[in-house]
């Protein structure tokens, strides 16, 4: 009895997400710790290693730090995508005034960080690196949220999911318009074709995935070479994959029920060893208290919250938008400091920011991972404390 006891809570465990989380932020400390000994320059090479294949017509061959973060993360995007569609057809999101709170969210979570920035750095050397701090790393913020569990309501789970979409669909187009100088649109047009026509095979109520997915891989390719990150083609695949409003299964549930486990333990875990392999150095610590470093940890862990928190409550006494149900402001304000949490996305627009300056490069990276980790941090405890709250009252 004890032993089927313990196999069913092992079970629940597993299903919770939080085996998920603690496993990615294991990986993240490895991670760390291989940057800083002897192994790192060889998991730096192991990272940069090409693989694949290319043509005269196409070209297929990256290095293997790119296929995680533009390959595997579309997968971990479509999983989120199909989410949050699933939530707009039949749930938390499925009236107009709970699935424009997360966008009005976004915007004052782009708007107050980039703001605290540039008025921290403007005239200097480091003014345009103003987008850093407006972006919110979606793999680890809803991460630290499924860690929490029960303790925290469905309904901002998802408010936070699509906060995250959001805002890194705002980043993308911050990098198109503001950070790229080599957009090509025919491709744009290509991705965009397909997307219609998956569209169109809706329409029509074909349910056979495989009819979704293959031309979501050509959406990949093309939305990859026009210079946009790829990762949003696993958005647009997953808003055209079919699924009803009834109990039902559809071809959308059944597909997030096949992604769930390999993207919260293979995918999720692989990005963390990817792209947390950062090399402290001693120039690190004085970056912290520059323009630059201030600018882009106020901007996080105070940028964030306020933005998001200041524009949903402007959004929701103006009737334009509704609360996530059972949520309180201070929790919403909690969901704000996990939007602080910029790790990857940050990063990437820093090198977009300051290209081939390596000292600015290096304090920009670890004024990133403090914001984010005290982002985190005090974000995973303030939901904490107002969980144990509400139980003890």
């Amino acid at each position: 009895m004890s032993k089927n006891i313990n196999l069913r809570s092992f079970a629940e465990f597993l299903k919770s997400g939080s085996l998920g989380g603690i496993i990615l932020i294991a990986c993240v400390i490895i991670s760390m710790f291989i940057a800083n000994s002897s192994f790192g320059s060889h998991f730096e090479s192991l990272l940069l290693t090409p693989l694949g294949f290319e043509t005269e017509s196409v070209h297929l061959r990256y290095p293997l730090l790119l296929w995680i973060n533009d390959g595997l993360m579309a997968v971990f995007f479509l999983m989120v995508g199909l989410e949050i569609k699933r939530e707009l057809i039949e749930g938390e999101l499925s009236s107009f005034k709970k699935a424009s709170l997360p966008v009005f969210a976004a915007l004052g979570g782009v708007i107050a960080p980039a703001t605290i920035y540039y008025l921290l750095n403007k005239d200097t050397e480091t003014a345009g690196g103003w987008g850093i701090p407006m972006a919110t790393d979606i793999a680890f913020a809803i991460a630290i949220v499924t860690m929490l569990g029960k303790k925290v309501p469905a309904s901002l789970k998802i408010f936070l999911a699509a906060l995250a979409i959001v805002d890194d669909l705002m980043a993308i187009l911050v990098i198109a318009v503001f950070y790229s100088s080599d957009l090509h649109y025919t491709y744009l047009l290509y991705a965009g074709g397909i997307f219609l026509f998956l569209l169109l095979l809706n329409k029509a109520g074909v349910k056979n995935l495989a009819a979704y997915l293959i031309p979501g891989l050509f959406i990949w390719y093309f939305i990859h070479h026009s210079g946009v990150h790829a990762t949003i083609a696993g958005v647009l695949t997953a808003l055209a994959i079919p699924t009803t409003p009834d109990a039902k299964e559809s071809p959308l549930e059944k597909l997030e029920h096949v992604l769930v486990n390999p993207v919260n333990f293979v995918i999720m875990p692989l990005f963390a060893l990817a792209n947390t392999n950062i090399k402290f150095e001693s120039e690190m610590i004085g970056g912290l208290t520059t323009t630059l470093g201030l600018g882009i940890i106020l901007g996080l862990v105070v940028g964030k919250p306020l933005g998001i928190s200041l524009l949903s409550w402007l959004a929701v006494k103006s009737g334009i938008c509704a609360k996530p149900d059972k949520a309180g402001w201070s929790q919403i304000v909690g969901v704000g400091m996990l939007g602080g949490i910029g790790f990857t996305m940050s990063v990437f627009i820093a090198l977009l920011s300051f290209p081939g300056q390596f000292l600015i490069l290096s304090e920009a990276k670890f004024s990133i991972l403090c914001g984010s980790v005290l982002s985190g941090i005090l974000g995973y405890v303030l939901l904490s404390l107002i969980s144990k709250r509400k139980h003890e009252g």
